[in-house]
């Protein structure tokens, strides 16, 4: 082990409870977990701010409340600095990211498929989550800091001909959409994909659809996000408003596809499922605190034999190819970059719904551009 390895401090914007998520993140040292043989260390130069940041920093979803200190950021992209020796994909120097995802037990029948994020034994978030496979009970602590470590094997490089600080919202959010946009066959069996929710989620659904050959409808509540809808791709926008019923007349079966990226409460599952053709599919993945889902009735699954599922992150491999279609496509993330400093200014301005829409931190100390 080398001095500077010895000697290296990690830092990081720590949640310390609920308020936190109100602008109230503290610069913390904090302790990673023991470094391992199958590693690696980044030198953070870009980190995402994901929705998900937010509902765990107020315990929104009630996951953090024995887990602050936390520093979260799960969209991290950086400089490998340390690798361990049982590592064979990635060397010092290279540009590397971790997503939502940064262990699991590696054993069990789905992530021998290479299906990771569904483990059996419960994925190991990279942040407010504890390692099990190695460094047993250690925090996972995520990319608001100078550094992060944790397993090589949800370590991916980063494609040369993606701007690095636009690849680190497709750690998460990117593959959230383009995973069951792949899996559903946007673009070739679902030639007809709607999206509904154009936020940080939906823009990245509306230009993978777009770019997989999609016609695309975007659904929102009103018209803020018009034009934004159109130069993202779409080719129709339908803006609910008050009156879903009213929104939706005409548009009966006109859909294959729909992927619902809102984390609104209550939203009206039975009217979507209206715009979906013969055995088509509605996939949620965004998340309302609140965590229910409405009623749905059965006959509305039945008479036209659709179905309601729901997808989780991605797989490394999803992951993986995420990125290698964003770069042949020339898919450009819509980024703000704030200084890691500002982190406290960025959390609140995302909480207000002010992104359009991705924010991400730039750690200039490490090499990280505020300019594209």
């Amino acid at each position: 082990m080398s001095t500077t390895q010895t000697q290296r401090k990690f830092e990081g914007w720590a949640a310390m409870d609920e308020n936190s998520v109100k602008g109230q993140m503290k610069w913390t040292e904090y302790e990673p977990k023991e470094f391992a043989d199958d590693d690696v260390e980044l030198e953070v130069q870009y980190c995402g701010i994901c929705g998900s940041d937010l509902h765990t920093m107020s315990n929104g979803w009630g996951s953090a409340k024995d887990m602050y200190p936390q520093v979260v950021g799960h969209e991290i992209v950086g400089k490998v600095v340390r690798v361990g020796k049982d590592v064979k994909h990635l060397k010092e120097g290279d540009v590397a990211g971790v997503g939502a995802q940064c262990d699991s037990c590696l054993e069990c029948d789905s992530c021998k498929k290479g299906e990771e994020n569904y483990c059996s034994k419960g994925i190991v978030g990279t942040y407010c989550a504890k390692f099990s496979r190695t460094s047993s009970g250690s925090k996972s602590y995520g990319g608001y800091a100078n550094f992060w470590r944790g397993p090589a094997h949800f370590t991916l490089p980063i494609p040369s001909n993606i701007d690095p600080a636009e690849a680190a919202p497709m750690m998460c959010g990117g593959v959230t959409v383009f995973a069951p946009l792949k899996q559903y066959g946007a673009g070739t069996t679902a030639k007809d994909v709607g999206v509904v929710g154009i936020g940080g989620l939906g823009h990245f659904a509306v230009l993978f659809a777009t770019a997989m050959g999609a016609n695309v409808t975007a659904i929102s509540h009103s018209h803020k996000k018009d034009e934004d809808a159109k130069k993202l791709g779409a080719k129709k926008v339908i803006v609910t408003g008050d009156d879903v019923k009213a929104a939706f007349k005409g548009h009966e079966r006109s859909l294959d596809l729909i992927i619902v990226s809102s984390n609104a409460p209550n939203m009206p599952f039975d009217a979507y499922l209206s715009l979906l053709r013969p055995h088509g599919h509605l996939v949620i993945v965004g998340v309302a605190e609140e965590g229910s889902l409405p009623n749905v009735h059965p006959f509305n699954l039945i008479m036209s034999n659709v179905h309601i599922s729901g997808s989780l992150i991605g797989s490394v491999k999803d992951i993986a190819e995420c990125l290698k279609f964003a770069g042949d496509h020339n898919i450009k993330a819509w980024v703000k970059r704030y200084p890691m400093k500002d982190a406290n200014e960025a959390v609140v301005s995302m909480k207000a719904g002010d992104a359009r829409y991705r924010y991400v931190l730039v750690n200039e100390e490490h090499g990280g551009k505020m300019n594209a």
